[in-house]
């Protein structure tokens, strides 16, 4: 995709002015941001959010989603009469999103993003719900707007409480797949895209979150 000549390269994102203003405290603690800080190489790009509005996230991801060559900002946006959605923002701000959930107190854990099935647009992944739905929901990203690609439920990747999210995106050589936890927590599975279609299978047996590291580095577990 052509770019300006003009056009900022983003460096860095990190959430920024934390909050206590949305009660829920998914993450272990009651503390959200209510700003964004893209940092690109012509300085900082600071996003407030209103006061219904909270980051409710664990860190800012960055992927080139568009092809381009520099990379967006991935968060989760919630929204507190609606729960979360994913967002994408550039050094302009927000330019695409999910729908909220739906309600407030709901929340979504992303996975990573990638081109999950070849076919030169990025998909990004996520739990919704991860521990009520667990339903892993794929979207692309394609001509500025997320698309709806498919879902698949049984799978999750956070547990209440926790301050991170488990799991992410591996490619051990024969394409990008999704690594995340059956529903009940004992088993490590690896999901992939292919034709519109996810598809899953058992990799070994979860113990905690080295199991994931294991499986991320393409380690056999047992």
């Amino acid at each position: 995709m052509a770019t300006s000549a003009c056009a900022e390269t983003i460096l860095s994102a990190d959430y920024a002015a934390p909050t206590d203003r949305y009660a829920h405290g998914i993450l272990g603690d009651a503390i959200e941001w209510g700003a964004l800080v893209v940092t690109t190489d012509a300085g900082d790009r600071r996003f407030t959010l209103p006061q219904d509005r909270v980051f409710e996230d664990v860190a800012p991801r960055l992927a080139d989603l568009d092809g381009d060559g520099t990379p967006e900002v991935v968060v989760v946006e919630t929204l507190k009469t609606a729960g979360a959605q994913l967002a994408v923002y550039d050094e302009t701000g927000k330019i695409a999103a999910t729908p909220h959930i739906g309600r407030t107190n709901r929340w979504l854990a992303p996975i990573g993003a990638a081109d999950l099935d070849g076919d030169g647009f990025v998909e990004i992944a996520y739990i919704d719900r991860p521990h009520l739905a667990k339903t892993l929901r794929v979207w692309r990203f394609r001509d500025g707007a997320l698309r709806p690609v498919a879902d698949l439920p049984g799978l999750t990747n956070h547990r209440i409480g926790e301050a991170d999210i488990a799991g992410g995106i591996r490619d051990c050589g024969q394409g990008p797949e999704m690594i995340t936890a059956n529903a009940d927590w004992s088993r490590v599975m690896a999901t992939t895209l292919d034709n519109g279609q996810l598809t899953t299978r058992d990799i070994g047996r979860h113990v905690n979150r080295r199991s994931f590291a294991v499986a991320l580095a393409c380690e056999t577990l047992p």
